[in-house]
């Protein structure tokens, strides 16, 4: 049976691949509005985007029983970090897009809002099939911070005519214990390292984009575009990033779940779900000089992604802890 997540992960990299189709050429940005390059990547775009949506619903919600439009409430949900992803993606599509944009000499102003526009839809889709999924449900709570993330870029653009504050992430790969771990009704034993895999998966691009335990999501602020005379010892690329995580997540609510009718639930006292907030230094690739069109490409390219570097840690349960090396 096709995992969904492993659909939502080709249907999030094909998206970005369309986007970012432009980009891969290498090419100067246009000066004024080029019509060829406008529908090259405009029908690339919708092509894929199509293609990813048909193929989404054929290998998965088309297998499983479908009702009438409906909500569902998933605020709590995996202590948020879900809604922290939806943050973070629907800022990076639409400032992918309107970089797209404006490769085609679009207007700014028109650029920005189909930046907007574009980081919606995607988001939007996959948000409109869970409505019609009887497992799943349209979330007032994701799409309010799919609306954030995409207000997020149109703000600053609107704003400034920059990304002062740029959404990343980053992760690192727990060790999950092979230990057994005994079903309520002590019939079987598991462990949390299957749990993990049948949770987030087993390749790196799943647990990247859903590896909740590993995962970390940044707001990295450039604080030279903030001020009105930069010091001459603060580089210009030199980010405050905060970030946000979680740990011992398990499960939505709470750490239940069954495998093969059986049911198990992990002790809170000896895996307490907790969240985890971070300060650490980034770089602003965007904002390194050079005249390098391909080094240009790169820069944006590996901008959503948060350096590995020294951190802090605070967590709700009320530690705080140093990081040398964040990954």
């Amino acid at each position: 049976m096709i995992n969904i997540k492993k659909l939502k992960v080709l249907f999030f990299c094909l998206a970005c691949l369309s986007l970012q189709a432009q980009e891969l050429k290498l090419l100067q940005p246009a000066d004024t509005f080029h019509t060829k390059r406008f529908w090259v990547t405009a029908g690339s775009g919708a092509l894929i985007y199509s293609a990813a949506s048909i193929g989404l619903y054929e290998a998965w919600y088309k297998g499983y029983e479908l009702t009438s439009f409906h909500l569902f409430n998933d605020w709590g949900e995996w202590r948020h970090m879900d809604k922290a992803g939806h943050l973070f993606t629907a800022h990076m599509e639409s400032t992918l897009a309107f970089k797209g944009a404006r490769w085609t000499g679009m207007d700014r102003k028109k650029a920005m809002w189909t930046g907007f526009g574009v980081g919606m839809l995607l988001q939007t889709t996959v948000e409109i099939m869970d409505g019609f999924s009887a497992a799943w449900g349209f979330s007032l709570p994701d799409m309010a911070f799919n609306t954030l993330g995409s207000g997020l870029f149109l703000a600053q653009e609107a704003a400034w005519q920059e990304q002062r504050i740029v959404m990343k992430s980053s992760y690192s790969h727990p060790r999950y214990p092979t230990d057994p771990i005994w079903s309520v009704d002590g019939s079987r034993s598991s462990s949390l390292l299957r749990r993990s895999n049948d949770l987030y998966g087993v390749s790196f691009a799943e647990r990247f984009l859903k590896g909740y335990n590993g995962l970390t999501i940044w707001t990295s602020v450039n604080p030279a575009a903030f001020m009105k005379q930069k010091p001459d010892f603060l580089p210009a690329w030199l980010n405050i990033a905060l970030g946000f995580g979680v740990e011992n997540i398990y499960g939505g609510f709470e750490n239940k779940w069954t495998e093969e009718g059986t049911l198990f639930r992990l002790d809170d006292a000896v895996y307490p779900r907790y969240t985890q907030w971070y300060l650490s230094p980034d770089i602003d690739f965007t904002r390194i000089n050079t005249k390098s069109h391909f080094l240009k490409t790169v820069f944006n390219i590996i901008n959503w992604i948060k350096i590995p570097a020294p951190a802090l840690e605070v967590n709700s349960l009320g530690k705080i802890k140093f990081h040398p090396i964040m990954w």
